[in-house]
């Protein structure tokens, strides 16, 4: 743990308080309001040293600290992707300072697209796996042997239960699948998607991956959930870009928010 997460986070509980969070959250793109669910204390990024700044549109650049359904969390209304620094350790110091506030989960949230026929726009997928498509890692560069992180069971099968069966009990409906994170900021080529698919993802994206490696390295149980935004490149006659990843965002984040209120009490 770097001094700076011990720094950032004697700072945040002067602001938020003494009380232990117990779950992060990360948003994606369309997904900041959500932010605004927690009964708490909204620190903007600009105030924390070393947190990505609003390089994204449709992201809310502040962290929420406060209770939702009685659980303590941390919201990270906003993340850094790797497209934006061409770093893959970006949010290596938000999530330290997670660890540091007493957080052992997190879960991420992510835009993505669909490579499933019968996962359309405005569905959720809970993450099963992943495929790092794009052969980088954020833990290039770390010294210690503590980088060699096994990744098996990465999105913790206990986690994973909780969603599913909370979403049950919600009636909504939410698939599981595998994402394949690829860099961006451009989107993929029909052919990438071929070679995705090929290889065994069901949605592709531009971030998550990166953050599970390093809760993993930093002993966070993880555990990740997609609102699909579109079909893949080649799926559909769907137009492509960030702007209709906005537009679509809240389709999925209704459903998205039902199941996480009804999950935050029994992970």
């Amino acid at each position: 743990m770097s001094r700076n997460a011990e720094e950032l986070a004697d700072k945040i509980r002067a602001i938020a308080g003494d009380a232990p969070v117990s779950i992060g959250l990360i948003l994606g793109s369309g997904l900041g309001h959500l932010a605004g669910a927690v009964e708490g204390v909204a620190i903007p990024y600009d105030e924390l040293e070393g947190f990505p700044h609003a390089g994204v549109s449709g992201h809310n650049p502040n962290l929420v600290i406060g209770d939702l359904e009685g659980v303590r969390v941390a919201v990270f209304g906003g993340r850094a992707h790797y497209y934006e620094s061409g770093r893959g350790d970006a949010m290596r110091l938000p999530l330290e300072v997670l660890k540091a506030l007493g957080a052992d989960k997190m879960i991420a949230t992510n835009a993505a697209g669909s490579m499933v026929p019968d996962m359309a726009t405005g569905s959720i997928m809970c993450l099963s796996d992943h495929i790092n498509f794009s052969g980088l890692n954020p833990l290039i560069g770390e010294q210690s042997d503590a980088r060699f992180v096994p990744m098996r069971d990465c999105y913790d099968p206990a986690m994973r239960e909780a969603l599913t069966r909370a979403a049950l009990n919600a009636k909504v409906e939410m698939h599981s699948g595998v994402y394949a994170w690829y860099s961006g900021p451009s989107f993929e080529t029909v052919a990438e998607i071929n070679a995705i698919k090929t290889l065994g993802a069901d949605a592709v994206g531009m971030s998550t991956v990166p953050e599970v490696i390093l809760g993993r390295f930093l002993g966070l149980r993880c555990a990740a959930i997609s609102t699909i935004t579109n079909m893949a490149a080649g799926m559909s006659d769907e137009s492509i870009s960030h702007e209709h990843t906005k537009a679509m965002a809240p389709l999925g984040a209704a459903k998205l928010e039902i199941v996480l209120r009804a999950a935050l009490p029994h992970l």
